[in-house]
């Protein structure tokens, strides 16, 4: 089911919320942003670069299917339109912020603790899926600080990736069909219903930035209740009474980091930085009760 968030009152986050996001920031904590694309995808994701920031506080790294017998160009026309270093992906690369890295020809590319590794490329089923390859391997690798953008492309690779990254609490997107020049990747994710934004290419880069900044993808270790509302109990106990009222659960007995990731997470969707005012946000609008 597609989880759509709604438009927000603010276009970007706040300088509080900036404040408390560097202050919560540690070496590695911060969200990596896994790019797949085909036919089409340059232009989007060089459209999505030139939209960002030199520093949005995210790194990237863009899959793109490649002739597996021809050198890429791609290093050196993605360096155009941004002043972050672009950089072709090499075995044991360590991936850091406001860096783009691009999947070399004729291989699969994935992560491990914040490494790239590369492989020789392989085959699904007769076909080369190198997006959910890497989507994969970064939803298990970086948990809720993945986040997954599928560009415009044929068929539906990146699909499962966004699944994986969705079920580990991170962030997904899909370009629009109307800005996409082929729109079989993205479709697919959307019918899957693993996408949280379906946006154009600036827009993707706009909600990027705010979530390079966002405490939900930038504090190191897991996020328990008692972080996110640590003067805040009786707001998570109207959210517990709002969901048992809804779907007639009791959600008081869960594990906790799993509590906190999936508020934390809707309240990140929803641009929303105070619990009370998530609440609130609940109590007007029972789809998001559903969501949550």
């Amino acid at each position: 089911m597609l989880q759509k968030a709604k438009p927000a009152r603010r276009s970007g986050p706040s300088a509080s919320f900036r404040r408390s996001a560097d202050r919560a920031r540690r070496p590695g904590s911060f969200p990596i942003a896994g790019i797949g694309a085909s036919a089409g995808g340059l232009e989007a994701f060089s459209a999505l670069l030139a939209a960002l920031p030199a520093h949005p506080g995210v790194a990237f790294v863009f899959v793109q299917h490649l002739d597996p017998k021809h050198q890429s160009l791609l290093p050196e026309i993605l360096s155009r339109p941004t002043r972050m270093p672009v950089m072709e992906a090499q075995e044991g690369m360590r991936v850091h912020p406001d860096h783009v890295y691009i999947i070399p020809p004729n291989a699969n590319l994935a992560i491990a603790r914040g490494t790239l590794r590369v492989t020789p490329r392989t085959t699904t089923r007769g076909q080369h899926m190198p997006v959910d390859v890497f989507l994969r391997s970064l939803a298990e690798d970086q948990k809720n600080k993945a986040i997954g953008v599928i560009l415009s492309g044929t068929a539906s690779d990146g699909a499962l990736g966004l699944k994986a990254i969705k079920a580990e609490g991170g962030i997904a997107f899909a370009q629009n069909e109307q800005s996409a020049k082929y729109g079989g990747m993205p479709r697919s994710a959307v019918e899957a219903g693993v996408v949280d934004f379906v946006l154009p290419p600036d827009g993707i880069a706009r909600e990027l930035e705010r979530f390079g900044h966002h405490p939900y993808l930038t504090t190191q270790k897991a996020v328990a209740y008692e972080d996110l509302l640590p003067k805040s109990r009786n707001s998570l106990s109207e959210i517990f009474h709002l969901l048992r009222k809804a779907f007639g659960t009791d959600f008081t007995e869960y594990k906790d980091t799993t509590i906190g990731r999936r508020i934390k997470r809707r309240m990140a969707l929803q641009k929303m930085e105070e619990p009370q005012a998530y609440v609130q946000f609940l109590k007007e609008h029972p789809d998001e009760v559903e969501a949550l």
